[in-house]
């Protein structure tokens, strides 16, 4: 079943199968933001260094002062991980890159 209400799916590395529904608007802008600022080889960036690189990039419109943009930037980082899009490095700390 197919809804227009301006949502989309999105799954979870760490609970497979789980999907949630999210704003379409803001998931795309974190997801294009995200994109933007990761690198394809090691060693990657920090989740905190993600955060300042996709608030630098997405609207203020869309988040004031970066509220709730941490939420967001962690269930894009979840969905995109679960769509093998981009991976998590098993370095200290945790940092994540593009590709497979």
């Amino acid at each position: 079943m197919s809804r227009d209400d301006g949502k989309i799916e999105i799954e979870n590395a760490a609970s497979p199968g789980r999907t949630t529904r999210v704003d379409a608007v803001k998931y795309n802008a974190v997801k294009t933001a995200l994109l933007a600022v990761l690198p394809e080889g090691q060693p990657g960036l920090t989740f905190a260094q993600m955060k300042a690189g996709v608030a630098a990039e997405v609207s203020q419109a869309l988040f004031p002062g970066g509220d709730k943009l941490g939420w967001w930037l962690k269930g894009v980082q979840l969905d995109l991980e679960a769509k093998g899009i981009i991976r998590r490095e098993d370095t200290k700390p945790l940092t994540f890159r593009l590709g497979r």
